[in-house]
């Protein structure tokens, strides 16, 4: 967090001492809240996954109550006119059938199930079909290569043709410091990264080991969003971003496939963390027949605006995605609907009530777009699609605050976002929850890597200032240690997992504070000249200087 005080960057932005002054937060339907999550994670929509009937009903229940709150279409213009919803091409990808999945170790072939010990997504080149036949392994410790650390994993090994092995996060996470900042992951720890620089790499394919604590979620969570429909943006040369082979393996598969090698797991692990680390050939290969279906659909972000009366042309944009994991896999009790109620209708709710609250406010000096995008669960792909191809400018658009799963257990004592961050924005949010009586609490899990993992972080990674909101987990009722047990409990058992499901009896107190919260710190950006910045030391600042003559 930057270190200078609210008040301060607010007046050195030319707001009048009166603007300083949070306005009281209109009255919330909490109910309306409850009722909203309700529909949108009921049975009905089928785990809302893109391009299902669940999407399509999605989509128009968000543009119905969009309509109803009272805002216009925030869409691109077609025909001259605005539309409720932005075009988002993605290629869809099913495997098809059930995969032949095999390991040839000190030459003996074992087989390997689909979700069990190995999670393998369908292709994402646009191939029809994945066949490889004793394909080396090789493990290339956490595949990092980042010349302004003076690291790389590689050392000039060729890996063309050959399976990656390697570790999740980053090398830090184990001591908790080094070159990548300690616990907290940087973007070189998250597995797209990993994917991303495997295809760089040339390999026919990648293996993530999974353990629970450097991924931050149980292998249900990696079989359920491993073997189900897959998507990406579609892209020119896909075969630039990812292989033909792109999966996890359990940890025990991945010890079992050390010690064939002469190898030990705990040993490889901190040789994996030293900067002298070189890849290390396995003494096993692997094999893969399966079908694949693939083709190009058409998802939908959804728009709505309240124009600004002084500066329309300047923006500030609420987030949320609709999109959940669909059907897929049963659980223990033959539950095959991923629900999403609180990944992340609960955000959709927010939305959706904040729209209402707005529409029937003040109009603002700038305008307010209120933005439901698509396939979050597949990689941010609906915010990626629009801060590519964005309706409203970047360098006009003065911040943005996404929503996913943003209320609390209950009524908290704080507030947080996800990840670590370092932008005027927070200061602001830090400043409006104090005069709530709550205070704001770090990440306190740096490590999962949670900034690059919502639907923010494109509009960040551009320059534009952004956080994602959520209550923090010291309750009024129960303090920190009853918030910890309930997120763990939740990321252990319900996490992207059918049992996310509404309940009548969720405890729903903390949903004032937290709509206030978002609907005070929007007001302040929208009734203002402020344009909020990234710190001297952000690596995203650079991109925010660059659009600065579009900001006047």
């Amino acid at each position: 967090m930057i270190k200078t005080t609210r008040t301060i960057a607010l007046l050195l932005a030319g707001l009048s001492s009166a603007a300083i002054a949070a306005l009281p937060a209109p009255a919330f339907d909490t109910a309306r809240v409850s009722q909203d999550i309700k529909t949108l994670s009921s049975d009905e929509y089928e785990g809302r996954g893109p391009a299902t009937p669940g999407e399509t009903k999605a989509v128009a229940y968000i543009v119905d109550q969009m309509q109803k709150a009272g805002l216009k279409p925030g869409g691109p213009i077609v025909n001259g006119q605005r539309t409720w919803t932005q075009d988002v091409p993605l290629l869809m990808s099913d495997i098809t059938g059930t995969p032949k999945l095999s390991l040839n170790v000190a030459g003996k072939a074992t087989p390997l199930t689909q979700g069990a010990e190995i999670a393998v997504r369908a292709a994402m080149t646009g191939q029809n079909g994945v066949v490889i036949k004793d394909v080396p392994l090789v493990f290339v410790g956490y595949g990092v290569k980042a010349p302004e650390r003076n690291w790389d994993d590689y050392k000039g090994v060729d890996l063309r043709g050959k399976i990656m092995v390697l570790f999740v996060n980053d090398p830090d996470f184990e001591g908790g410091e080094g070159d990548f900042g300690g616990k907290a992951m940087t973007y070189y720890g998250r597995w797209t990264y990993k994917y991303e620089e495997a295809a760089r790499q040339g390999a026919a394919g990648v293996l993530v080991i999974h353990e629970y604590e450097p991924a931050s979620y149980g292998w249900a969570t990696v079989k359920n969003s491993n073997t189900n429909t897959m998507f990406d943006i579609v892209r020119q040369d896909p075969r630039a971003s990812h292989t033909q082979m792109e999966g996890w393996i359990q940890k025990d598969l991945a010890a079992q496939l050390f010690k064939a090698s002469g190898l030990d797991f705990d040993a490889m692990k901190k040789a994996a963390q030293r900067r002298d680390f070189k890849p290390v050939p396995l003494k096993a290969t692997m094999s893969a027949d399966y079908q694949v279906a693939a083709k190009t659909i058409i998802s939908k972000n959804v728009l709505g605006r309240i124009d600004g009366k002084t500066h329309p042309d300047e923006t500030v944009v609420y987030s949320g995605h609709w999109d959940h994991l669909g059907v897929g896999q049963p659980d223990a009790k033959g539950d095959k609907i991923y629900n999403g109620a609180l990944d992340n209708a609960s955000g959709i709710a927010a939305l959706l009530e904040l729209a209402r609250v707005w529409a029937k406010e003040p109009q603002p000096d700038r305008s307010v777009a209120f933005l439901a995008v698509t396939a979050e669960e597949k990689g941010l792909l609906g915010s990626e699609f629009y801060a590519a191809n964005p309706v409203y400018p970047l360098g006009t658009t003065v911040g943005v605050l996404n929503m996913d799963g943003p209320f609390g257990w209950s009524k908290t004592k704080d507030v947080t976002i996800s990840g670590n961050a370092k932008l005027g924005l927070l200061d602001m949010l830090v400043a409006d929850a104090a005069k709530q009586g709550r205070r704001y609490t770090s990440d306190s899990k740096p490590e999962a890597g949670h900034f690059y993992r919502s639907d923010h972080f494109p509009f960040a990674k551009r320059g534009v200032p952004a956080i994602s909101y959520s209550a923090g987990n010291d309750l009024v009722n129960g303090g920190v240690e009853r918030g910890k047990m309930l997120d763990e409990a939740y990321t252990k058992d319900r996490y992207h997992q059918p049992a996310d499901e509404w309940s009548a009896d969720w405890d729903s107190s903390s949903v004032p504070d937290d709509l206030g919260l978002l609907y005070n710190l929007g007001r302040e950006l929208a009734d203002s000249r402020l344009w909020p910045d990234w710190s001297a030391d952000s690596e995203f600042k650079a991109a925010r200087d660059e659009s600065k003559a579009e900001r006047k």
